[in-house]
């Protein structure tokens, strides 16, 4: 009965549990980890910085081809910024947590950070990486462009901390659980969310089989874990940790992933998430601890055994109003949970 009073307020509250063991779970997490961009950003990143080598509108012409075929908010920053797009793109292919690659106009073009390029062995122009370092360092994602298996440029793109983001994280501290960011951006980058949020923890530069790893490793130093992400990426951290909640406008396979999907993107819906468990365990073993204990104490008294004593003995009849009496204040503190828990 508390699961499904506390389950239905959940939903009213934004937090759909796709099953009632995610609600048990949820109480047992020691550490929350977040994704960050579309998680603790507001996932609506725009371009803000444009260094090339070369016809910068070209470059920008040729990157935004690439950007249209992908579902990544940083691909729309890019794409937003241009009007005419190339029509002719072939051989999409998404390498996950470095970026895309496809033939635009007869070129091979590469869009992502420096490990992308890394590994498709474009040489690496220092002072370009350089200033995406340097960006990094103050929050933008460094998104590198090479044409032809030549590093030509680098972009800036800037996402915005979520309203509340700060909020969440210190109300999610003082449950006595700890915070960590897992991201598939650059250290430096993921470093200075951290730091605005005061996140001790930051793992930065996380493939989506590294986020899998750093949830491993968080566990066996901590204990049981959430996830909460959105993206592609953060399918496989989602079904790895203990619970994984995917945010509002998440992608489909990390819905999927997910053991909780939460109706906003607001980050105080993961410490409703969180109060809501808490609070319907403590329902559940009130609700126990009742019963066992009635249960114990009017038995004995309905079977006569303490009639030999001078004890009263229970009819029939008063012995069922009794036992209706228990599940109606079984009942009654469950659907507490429909007023308790905001």
């Amino acid at each position: 009965m508390s699961i499904m009073v506390g389950t239905g307020r959940a939903a009213e509250l934004g937090v759909l549990f796709h099953k009632g063991t995610a609600l048990q779970r949820l109480q047992d997490v020691k550490v929350v980890a977040f994704d960050k961009t579309g998680t603790l950003t507001c996932g609506a990143p725009y371009l803000t910085e444009i260094h090339c080598n070369g016809d910068t509108e070209y470059i920008l012409r040729l990157a935004g081809g690439v950007e249209s075929r992908s579902e990544h908010p940083i691909a729309y920053a890019i794409v937003d910024t241009l009007t005419n797009l190339p029509k002719d793109v072939q051989d999409f292919n998404i390498t996950l947590g470095e970026g895309a690659t496809a033939q635009v106009e007869g070129h091979s073009v590469y869009v992502g950070n420096i490990n992308l390029l890394r590994r498709f062995d474009v040489k690496i122009i220092q002072d370009m990486n350089n200033i995406g370092n340097a960006w990094a360092k103050s929050g933008i994602t460094a998104v590198h462009v090479a044409i032809d298996g030549v590093h030509v440029g680098v972009l800036g793109v800037s996402d915005p901390i979520r309203d509340h983001a700060a909020e969440a994280i210190s109300a999610i501290f003082k449950t006595g659980r700890q915070v960590v960011i897992i991201s598939g951006d650059a250290q430096a980058t993921t470093d200075y969310v951290a730091s605005q949020l005061g996140i001790n923890v930051a793992i930065g530069s996380s493939r989506p089989e590294g986020k899998v790893n750093a949830i491993n490793a968080l566990r066996a130093k901590y204990g049981a874990i959430a996830f909460v992400g959105d993206g592609i990426n953060d399918a496989p951290a989602l079904a790895a940790a203990d619970v994984g909640l995917a945010v509002n406008n998440a992608s489909d396979v990390a819905i999927e992933a997910a053991d909780i999907l939460l109706l906003s993107t607001d980050p105080n819906t993961v410490l409703r998430a969180l109060s809501i468990s808490q609070a319907t365990l403590r329902n559940i073993w009130q609700n126990l601890v009742w019963a066992f204990g009635y249960n114990i104490l009017l038995i004995p008294v309905a079977a006569g055994a303490l009639v030999p004593f001078g004890g009263p003995q229970l009819s029939p009849a008063l012995a069922a109003l009794a036992m209706a009496l228990s599940s109606v204040f079984v009942v009654s503190n469950a659907l507490r949970l429909r007023r308790k828990v905001t």
